[in-house]
């Protein structure tokens, strides 16, 4: 009886997984439609690499606040709202920088901070419900189906933008890409009603990160040192390498290539990856990555091209699986090595993103800081080496810890429904 019980446990939160990729790839996908070229059409309106530093760090910090904000919301009310607010809230982003036009120069800090709201509530409810949805041994293959996903949607949507900006040219091209994403939003929320509601999880705890981080032996200390470094190159590189292939080529239509091109290696990358990582080879599989990735910037010295920029984005689609998938599953398995753990998820979920908000926050001042001053491409280069050889730093930080379970005993599916259906007897689930 109990083990036919947990077999259909499995097939729900297998169903459940499989749902949550497709929310997970209709937002992506959406994004990776208009958001490559949203850098581009504020850079055509107004050539200035700090007005779009700018933009990222209102994002970045609205974002930040969103997450600490609405935890309260996603922990003791209803987490799915939260995800289908944040799709809702892309769309009305993009519906600004439609009825903006060329005016949304003016209003980067309305963008930033309705993009930010947007990014803090969705992904949020997503890693809440992915992390309910997974468990410890298929959190690595769910990682590289996401990752399948992502770069799939980032190997055809902006290919085809590219195409149909080039062939519409001015400002049409762009506003109908923006449109179509908002149709795919739509969808996204739609397919979001299929997902099972989930219990509420107790009382919001507002400074639990707080004590973690004064508590002296805490692992979650270095694990937020880690996030940090990883955020540092997450900042600059979210933006300035499509603004660079951009800059590099003045078309987008080679700038739907390059994506075409990288994105495919990434999705080869991740299925392969995906399919063969196993925990035991987190460690060693995570340093070659972080190697590998920093290194790739180093053609870039030799000259800022289309050429070389293909060279440095192949490389690191070929080898960020290896770098991100673990360093993910890691610190979800921290998240759930043990019941009283596993109930503060909420917490623990905000305590990351704060961390990688914070590396994106101070990186991406570093950038506005050196192109304001000395905007050469050796200044370029150097930040973009620098932040972009922060996975070495953060594999050192965990290296350790990458060696052995994230805790002394991760929760089973098993045991995982089971504190989900004592949970689920609270009033009002979610």
């Amino acid at each position: 009886m109990a083990e036919r019980t947990e077999r259909l446990d499995r097939g729900r939160d297998a169903r459940q997984e499989w749902l949550l990729l497709g929310v997970n790839g209709l937002f992506v996908g959406a994004n990776a439609l208009s958001s490559t070229f949203v850098n581009v059409y504020l850079w055509k309106l107004k050539n200035d690499l700090t007005m779009i530093g700018w933009f990222a760090v209102v994002h970045q910090i609205v974002m930040a606040l969103t997450f600490w904000l609405a935890g309260k919301w996603v922990k003791e009310g209803n987490k799915l709202g939260a995800l289908r607010l944040g799709i809702v809230v892309a769309a009305v982003f993009y519906a600004l920088v439609l009825l903006l036009g060329p005016q949304a120069v003016r209003y980067i800090p309305l963008l930033g901070c309705v993009q930010g709201i947007s990014s803090g509530l969705f992904w949020l409810a997503f890693n809440i419900f992915y992390f309910e949805a997974t468990a410890p041994d298929s959190r690595d293959r769910f990682n590289g189906r996401a990752g399948l996903l992502g770069s799939g949607s980032n190997m055809i949507a902006p290919w085809l933008s590219g195409i149909v900006i080039a062939r519409l040219g001015g400002t049409v091209g762009y506003r109908l890409i923006f449109a179509i994403s908002l149709g795919i939003f739509v969808a996204g929320v739609l397919l979001s009603f299929f997902l099972k509601r989930r219990p509420k999880l107790g009382r919001y705890d507002w400074s639990l990160g707080l004590r973690k981080l004064r508590e002296k032996n805490n692992p979650w200390r270095t694990v937020s040192l880690a996030m940090i470094a990883q955020g540092l190159r997450e900042g600059i590189f979210g933006f300035m390498v499509m603004l660079l292939v951009y800059i590099a080529t003045g078309s987008e239509l080679r700038l739907g290539n390059f994506s075409l091109i990288t994105s495919a290696v990434g999705l080869v990358s991740f299925w392969f990856i995906g399919r063969m990582y196993k925990p035991v080879y987190r460690k060693w599989g995570m340093f070659a990555g972080a190697l590998m990735i920093s290194l790739a910037v180093v053609p870039l010295f030799w000259k800022v091209d289309y050429f070389t920029l293909l060279v440095f984005g192949i490389a690191t689609s070929m080898f960020m699986p290896l770098y991100s998938i673990p360093v993910v599953s890691f610190v979800f398995d921290m998240i759930g090595r043990d019941k009283a753990s596993a109930e503060r998820r909420v917490e623990s979920v905000i305590f990351r993103e704060l961390g990688l908000n914070l590396g994106r926050f101070a990186g991406t001042i570093v950038f506005i800081a050196v192109v304001s001053y000395r905007p050469s491409p050796l200044a370029v280069n150097l930040l973009l080496l620098g932040f972009g050889s922060s996975p070495l730093l953060v594999w050192w930080l965990l290296r350790d810890k990458l060696e052995a379970p994230a805790g002394p005993s991760p929760l089973r599916r098993s045991e995982r429904a089971g504190l989900l259906s004592r949970r689920s007897r609270l009033p009002s689930p979610s």
